[in-house]
């Protein structure tokens, strides 16, 4: 058996009814494998990561991913009410936000590989890529030990561009644009937390008319482009006969920036770690692609350095909140970006060669998901304030530094699994601390449905030594 802490073991058990109890025993050790592994994550760097490689036959990790019944979208939205009950107040709105993300790969059949831009090239030269590109969301959580907002990834879609046969205009019935696919997640989501209003936040490509008719609950924050055209709100019904008017097209945003008689508001707003005063100006308008029945709210932040006269412009059709929680809410968006930059870099995300279709279209959510319960993990069971003393002894340059980065959390993680390297940043309670000493927090076990003495347990059971043992 997995020798785990306790916390994490109840944390697990949540899971079980995502698996088979075959596929829930391979999916614990994978998932500790992929955390532990401090080489490549590949499927058999996993199964390394985890001890396992001279025990279970390596076919076993691969056909988790291709041929096991599991669905990635339903551990990520249990995920997602996990974060939701454990890390936020009750009736609080949910923050997500939404992105794509491009994956390199090499070989040519690999399932849904296409060359496509790379946002993150650092040359022109390299500004195309070959690899797979993911749509994802992510719950933006501000945890009590760090300054900046977290983005937790919870679902996923891989994006395939459409068939020549479809022209311009013609949408793909098999291969959806990204915003369909964002859209798709956002309306599972709202259906599995019914009582929470989700914010959704995405950059311009986001802002289309895939939201129109979206579900009530559910708001959008995005960046409008310069040449948007808005229009006068509709006028009420006055019950005579007649055609209604128009739409009553306003002025371009340039021009209502640089206008004298604009009316700016100065607003506190704290965004990027830093508290800044801005001039804001609020537009309530209507824009075409969501239709006369959807009014929103146009944003306006003042730039008198630029020729335009605006640093940025928002729409959202969040009209409880005020200017100033629009851009920040925007601000936090940023997060997301992060999120994948220390998912590639820290947790290996990407690292799999997968080539066929289910393996490729699970592989990257497990590791992205991995990260996730990692984070969640440690906010709940795994933070102390001498991660950061311990760091700033042994590095006395770091003289600001008051808050544990995300290497800080993985490596902690790993410790109490006992892999940690010589050069952890951890501190020495947790490096200490046996397999049970860690507790869970009494929301996770409140949740949990399955019996001590039920088959989960004896699946996720075990010593509280350090040693690793598998039983069966």
């Amino acid at each position: 058996m997995l020798c785990l802490p306790v916390s994490l073991q109840e944390l697990l058990l949540l899971f079980v009814p995502c698996f088979s109890r075959p596929t829930y025993r391979t999916f614990c050790a994978l998932l500790v494998g992929q955390i532990s592994q401090t080489g490549l994550r590949t499927v058999t760097g996993m199964l390394v990561g985890a001890r396992l490689s001279g025990v279970w036959h390596h076919a076993r990790a691969h056909r988790f991913f291709s041929h096991a019944r599991w669905s990635p979208d339903e551990l990520g939205l249990r995920l997602a009410e996990l974060i939701a009950t454990t890390l936020t107040q009750p009736g609080d709105a949910i923050l997500v936000a939404i992105d794509d993300t491009l994956l390199h790969r090499l070989g040519r059949k690999i399932h849904a590989c296409f060359w496509h831009h790379d946002a993150t090239a650092n040359s022109d030269k390299a500004a195309v890529a070959w690899g797979n590109n993911w749509v994802v969301i992510g719950i933006v959580i501000k945890l009590a030990f760090l300054q900046r907002s977290v983005c937790m990834p919870i679902m996923f879609r891989c994006w395939q561009p459409k068939r020549k046969q479809f022209g311009k205009g013609k949408s793909d019935p098999e291969r959806p644009g990204k915003v369909q696919l964002a859209r798709e997640m956002i309306d599972l989501l709202a259906a599995r937390l019914p009582e929470r209003q989700i914010d959704v936040v995405g950059d311009a490509a986001y802002a289309t008319e895939a939201w129109r008719g979206v579900n009530s609950r559910v708001t959008v924050t995005s960046r409008l482009r310069g040449d948007a055209a808005i229009y006068d709100r509709e006028p009420p019904r006055t019950g005579k006969q007649g055609r209604p008017r128009k739409w009553q097209r306003l002025p371009g945003l340039a021009e209502i920036a640089l206008d004298p008689a604009t009316q700016w508001t100065e607003h506190q707003v704290q965004r990027y770690g830093k508290t800044e005063t801005l001039m804001l100006h609020t537009i309530d308008c209507l824009w075409k692609p969501l239709g006369a029945e959807t009014p929103v709210r146009v944003i306006l932040v003042q730039d008198p350095n630029k020729k335009s006269g605006y640093q940025i412009a928002l729409i959202t059709t969040d009209l409880h909140a005020t200017a100033a929680q629009i851009v920040e809410r925007y601000a936090d968006r940023w997060q997301i970006e992060v999120a994948f930059e220390e998912g590639k870099h820290i947790f290996g995300v990407g690292h799999a060669r997968n080539r066929t279709p289910k393996a490729v279209e699970r592989t990257v959510p497990f590791q992205f998901l991995a990260m996730t319960i990692t984070i969640l993990w440690y906010a709940a069971s795994g933070h102390h304030p001498n991660v950061v003393a311990e760091h700033r002894a042994r590095s006395p340059w770091y003289l600001t530094k008051t808050t544990p980065t995300v290497t800080a959390y993985h490596r902690v993680v790993q410790a109490v699994f006992g892999f940690a390297g010589r050069h952890t940043s951890v501190s020495s309670a947790a490096r200490r601390a046996p397999c049970g000493a860690v507790r869970a927090p009494d929301r996770w076990r409140s949740r949990l449905r399955v019996r001590r003495r039920s088959a989960g347990q004896r699946v996720a059971g075990g010593g509280c030594d350090r040693s690793w043992r598998w039983a069966g």
